[in-house]
C-alpha cells in the first residue's frame, strides 16, 4: 500500500458529533495496532480539535486517514471547519494569546499529544491534522482486507456520550495508574540512586585516605633511603681509602695472598658504594628533589671522558670498547653528569654481558626532532623480547648465562634521568645477538619541538663583561656569525644599554666592577626588556643557591667552555626559538 487511504468521514456540527469522532480515533487506533497510550493521546487530541471545531466553527468534517509515508505508515485524523478562522496563530501557539472563554484553547495541548501537528487558518476556515506513528509490526499486518474491516466497524451514527464519558473516565484512572506506578519507580530509582551516590563519595574517601597513605609511604621510603644512603656513604669511602692504603703498601709489604683479599674487599665496597648513590639518586628523582644542571658541551668531549673512566672494566681482551662520534654534531646544552651517568650504566652492562666482540658507543644528530641520539651496542648474550619490559624494573635482574649479580637500579634509574633531561630511553635485542641501548635528548634543554636556524641577518647581542679580552672573544665568534655585537665593561652601563638599545640577547658576566651580574639579571627581569633572553657566562663556581638566583637566565654557559661552534648554536637556538624583545 503507497497511497493515502481513507478509512472514513463524518461531520462535525455539534457535542454528539465530538463524542462519536473521540470514539472513532480511539478504535481505529486500536485496530491499527497503536498501543494503548497512543490510542489515548491521538483520541483525546482528536476531541480536543473537534469541540473547537464545533464551537466556533461552521460545516466542519472529521476524517480519518491511513497515510504510509516514510517508510513508516501513520494514523491521521484531519479536522476541516469553515469558521472565521483563528487570528495571531502564532501567538495562540505559543501560549502568549489565549481566547476569551477558552475559544481556541487546547490546541498547545493537542499538539503536545501526537508526534505530529498542522494547521492552517485563514478568514475561509481551519484545517487541523494530527498524526501517530503506527509500529512497524502493526503496519505490517495491515492487508487490505483487514482495512476493509477497519472501515467496517467505525461508527457512522452519534455514539452514547454517557458510555463515551465513562470510557474516558476508565482512561484517566489507568493513566493516572500509569503515573503512580511510575512516580514509585521514580522514587525507587531515586533512592537507588542516592544509595549509590553514597557509595562513590564512600568509595572516594577511601580512595583519597589509601592515596594519601601511599603518599606517606613513597615519601617514608625516599627519605629513608636518601637518608641511609647518605649515612651508608660515609663508612664506604673509609674502607675504600683504607684498602687503598693497604694495596700502596704505605704502611708495610702485602704477600700476593693478602694483596688480593684486600682487592677483593676493595671492589666489594666500590660496588656497594655504586649501589648506594643509585638508591640516593633514585630517592631524589622520586621526591623531585634530583637538581638539572644544564651547561654546554661537545660529545667528543664526553666521549673521551667516559673513554678513560670505562676502560679499566675492560675484563676481557676479547672485547673491544669502540667510541665513534662525528664531526659536524652540535654542542648539547644539557646535564652533562646525567648524560654521562646513563651513558656509563650502558657501557657496563654492555661490557658485563659480552664475551667477545665489541661494544660501541656512537651518537648522531636527528635534525628533524633536534634531538641528540646516544647509541650502545654490544654483541653480547642479548634479551628476549618478553623480558625488555622487566629489565627497567628497580631490584629486577634477568637471568642468563652471564648473569654477575648487580643491584637492578641502573636501567630504572637511566630511565628516569632521562625523563628529567626531556628524553627516553630505548632498547632493541635479540637473543644470542646482542643488544642496542639509546638514549635521545633535546640538543637543547627544555627545547619544546624542532628548530629550524637560518641565517640570523642583523640580529643584536650586547656583551656585558669587564674583560676586554673575553668581549673580543665573543664579538669575534657573533659577527662572524653575522650578527652586531654591542659591549659594555660594567653591570650599570651594561643595563643602560640594554634600555636603550633593546638588544636580541644579552651575554652577562657575574664577577664585575659597579654591579655584578647578579644585581643587572634581578633588574633586567623587573625592566621593559624582561624578555630578552639573558646568557650567562662566568668563570664562577656557581653554588646551588647562587644558580637558584640565576633561574631567570636562558643559559649558564662556564666561560672554559667557550667555542666557536657551541657559542653559534646556542644563539641559533634561542633565536629560532622566537625569543626577543617584545
Amino acid at each position: 500500500m503507497s497511497q493515502t487511504r481513507t478509512l472514513a468521514s463524518m461531520p462535525l456540527t455539534n457535542g454528539h458529533d465530538v463524542v462519536t469522532a473521540r470514539l472513532n480515533a480511539r478504535r481505529a487506533a486500536e485496530m491499527l495496532g497503536l498501543d494503548r497510550q497512543s490510542q489515548t493521546r491521538i483520541a483525546t487530541a482528536v476531541s480536543e480539535i473537534a469541540r473547537n471545531a464545533a464551537s466556533y466553527g461552521r460545516k466542519g468534517e472529521v476524517t480519518f486517514l491511513l497515510d504510509p509515508r516514510d517508510r513508516q505508515s501513520r494514523f491521521t485524523v484531519l479536522v476541516t471547519d469553515q469558521g472565521p478562522g483563528i487570528e495571531d496563530l502564532d501567538a495562540v501557539l505559543s501560549g502568549e494569546k489565549t481566547f476569551p472563554a477558552g475559544r481556541g484553547a487546547g490546541l498547545i495541548s493537542a499538539r503536545q499529544l501526537v508526534d505530529e501537528f498542522d494547521i492552517q487558518s485563514s478568514p475561509s476556515g481551519t484545517r487541523v491534522s494530527v498524526s501517530q506513528r503506527i509500529p512497524r509490526t502493526a503496519a505490517a499486518r495491515l492487508s487490505p482486507r483487514a482495512l476493509d474491516h477497519i472501515e467496517s466497524a467505525l461508527p457512522n451514527k452519534p455514539a452514547d456520550p454517557i458510555a463515551e464519558v465513562h470510557e474516558q473516565n476508565r482512561e484517566l484512572i489507568e493513566s493516572l495508574n500509569d503515573i503512580q506506578e511510575q512516580q514509585a519507580e521514580s522514587s525507587r530509582l531515586s533512592r537507588e540512586l542516592e544509595e549509590t551516590n553514597r557509595g562513590v563519595v564512600a568509595l572516594y574517601s577511601e580512595l583519597e585516605l589509601h592515596a594519601e597513605r601511599l603518599r606517606d609511604v613513597s615519601e617514608m621510603k625516599s627519605r629513608f633511603l636518601s637518608q641511609m644512603s647518605h649515612e651508608c656513604r660515609t663508612p664506604l669511602n673509609s674502607i675504600l681509602a683504607l684498602s687503598r692504603l693497604l694495596q700502596d703498601e704505605v704502611d708495610g709489604s702485602l704477600n700476593g695472598e693478602q694483596k688480593r683479599q684486600v682487592d677483593y674487599i676493595r671492589r666489594s665496597a666500590q660496588t656497594l658504594l655504586e649501589m648506594v648513590n643509585d638508591l640516593l639518586d633514585l630517592a631524589k628523582v622520586e621526591a623531585g628533589k634530583l637538581a638539572v644542571a644544564p651547561s654546554l658541551f661537545s660529545v667528543p668531549t664526553l666521549f673521551a671522558s667516559l673513554r678513560g673512566a670505562l676502560r679499566p672494566l675492560l675484563g676481557s681482551p676479547d672485547v673491544e670498547l669502540l667510541f665513534e662520534a662525528g664531526d659536524d654534531l652540535p654542542h648539547l646544552f644539557a646535564d652533562e653528569q646525567k648524560v654521562s651517568q646513563i651513558l656509563r650504566n650502558f657501557i657496563a652492562n654492555a661490557l658485563k654481558f659480552t664475551e667477545q666482540g665489541h661494544v660501541r658507543v656512537s651518537a648522531r644528530h636527528d635534525a628533524r626532532n633536534n634531538e641528540m641520539v646516544f647509541s650502545v651496542e654490544d654483541t653480547g648474550i642479548g634479551i628476549d623480547a618478553k623480558n625488555l619490559d622487566e629489565i627497567f624494573e628497580e631490584f629486577s635482574q634477568v637471568a642468563g648465562r652471564l648473569q654477575k649479580g648487580g643491584t637492578g637500579l641502573g636501567l630504572p634509574l637511566s630511565r628516569k634521568l632521562a625523563g628529567l633531561l626531556g628524553g627516553r630511553v630505548l632498547v632493541q635485542s635479540k637473543l644470542g645477538v646482542g643488544s642496542t641501548f639509546e638514549l635521545a635528548i633535546p640538543v637543547q634543554l627544555g627545547e619544546p619541538a624542532p628548530r629550524s636556524v637560518g641565517k640570523p641577518g642583523a640580529k643584536r647581542i650586547l656583551v656585558i663583561d669587564d674583560e676586554e679580552t673575553f668581549r673580543y672573544v665573543i664579538r669575534h665568534i657573533a659577527q662572524d656569525a653575522g650578527y652586531d655585537v654591542l659591549e659594555a665593561p660594567d653591570g650599570e652601563s651594561g643595563m643602560q644599554v640594554a634600555l636603550d638599545q633593546r638588544p636580541d640577547i644579552i651575554v652577562l658576566d657575574l664577577h664585575m666592577p659597579r654591579m655584578d651580574g647578579f644585581t643587572a639579571l634581578a633588574k633586567l627581569a623587573e625592566s621593559n626588556v624582561r624578555a630578552t633572553p639573558v646568557i650567562v657566562c662566568s668563570a664562577l663556581a656557581l653554588s646551588a643557591e647562587q644558580k637558584r638566583s640565576l633561574a631567570s637566565a636562558y643559559a649558564i654557559v662556564p666561560k672554559h667552555e667557550v667555542s666557536r661552534d657551541g657559542l653559534r648554536a646556542l644563539l641559533d637556538t634561542v633565536l629560532a626559538e622566537g625569543a626577543g624583545v617584545v
